[in-house]
């Protein structure tokens, strides 16, 4: 187990381990969670976004993590804070956050309650100038919760990636200045 990085009232966020994958695989990698991700992942693709998170621990002070619910230790998704990883992005030096919550625990509030604490993270302690957030249009929920922690659209930032079901074109970005968030402090 390593240790947390953040912790909220029912979360603990924390870097991703090096045996962590059968559980992220089982969790996380879903038809249903992974629907407007690409689908189901192989074990491959999973276990280097495991390696590319912690080397950006290691070279940067923060990347993607895995929550766990605080009264059961159970992983419960898997969010955080990264340069932005979509290699056709048009701003891929950009801090981008992210999140994907188990099917099981959808609805209440987790990717909110994740979401706020990383945002906050981002600005307080990495003094990041602005984040990102990717989704595809399609994504109702994914974009309420970009625009539910104060981001705004900027369509300036969209792109396509012709690898993608034509109905999860194209990928849309949500961003959040420093400022912005000031604001709402």
């Amino acid at each position: 187990m390593t240790a947390p990085v953040l912790t909220t009232e029912r979360l603990v966020l924390r870097q991703i381990g090096e045996g962590d994958l059968d559980a992220h695989m089982v969790l996380l990698n879903t038809p249903a969670v992974m629907r407007h991700l690409g689908g189901v992942q192989p074990r491959a693709v999973i276990a280097a976004k495991h390696a590319a998170s912690r080397a950006s621990f290691a070279a940067e002070g923060f990347g993607f993590m895995l929550a766990e619910e605080r009264d059961t230790g159970e992983i419960v998704a898997h969010c955080g804070l990264r340069r932005i990883a979509h290699p056709l992005a048009p701003n891929p030096t950009d801090h981008e956050i992210g999140w994907l919550v188990r099917e099981d625990r959808w609805r209440m509030g987790y990717a909110h309650e994740a979401m706020r604490e990383v945002v906050d993270w981002g600005f307080a302690v990495h003094a990041v100038p602005h984040l990102v957030a990717v989704t595809c249009e399609a994504n109702i929920g994914s974009w309420r919760l970009m625009e539910k922690l104060g981001m705004t659209r900027r369509p300036a930032l969209d792109f396509d990636d012709p690898a993608l079901d034509p109905h999860e074109r194209p990928l849309i970005q949500y961003a959040i200045t420093r400022e912005e968030w000031k604001s709402q402090q």
